[in-house]
């Protein structure tokens, strides 16, 4: 620790900051948030999968919807490419699952339910696609995916 005696002759008051204790509760600090930190972020260890995009194998009886966000604020979903409202876009899921029950009978499997494949515009607001996915779900439908365009210059390969 530093501490100025001065010469004796200087009647004068010191007036420097002394910033060594300053330093030192900082330092203990520092040490103290080091300790403390990886003991009080705890996790799960999961391995997460690393994937940077999967074709899609387009099968006939999918389903491709687009969703996209109106400049009203209201929703925009097309059937491939006919629009339709909330009531029709429900309609028409149950009449698809339904023919596909009538064509399997008792054989379907869940392989044999068709997908469905919602492209969202990247401005379309949360509630259409989600209103979306919730309507093909409570249509029946178990497999609902999203096509989304991969950065240029990426593989489909899993890492």
């Amino acid at each position: 620790m530093a501490m100025s005696v001065g010469n004796g002759t200087e009647e004068r008051v010191m007036s420097d900051i002394n910033t060594t204790p300053l330093v030192d509760v900082m330092l203990v600090l520092l040490i103290i948030f080091l300790i403390a930190v990886p003991v009080v972020l705890q996790s799960v260890d999961v391995q997460l999968p690393k994937v940077e995009f999967e074709p899609t194998t387009t099968k006939p009886e999918n389903i491709n919807l687009a969703v996209r966000g109106a400049p009203d604020g209201s929703c925009e979903v097309y059937w491939n490419t006919t629009r339709v409202n909330s009531q029709e876009l429900q309609d028409r899921a149950v009449a698809n699952l339904k023919g596909v029950v009538d064509r399997f009978g008792a054989n379907l499997t869940p392989e044999d339910i068709p997908e469905v494949h919602i492209r969202g515009d990247v401005t379309t607001p949360y509630r259409c696609i989600g209103g979306t996915v919730y309507q093909m779900q409570q249509a029946g439908f178990i497999k609902v995916g999203f096509i989304s365009e991969p950065p240029a210059g990426t593989g489909g390969r899993r890492a």
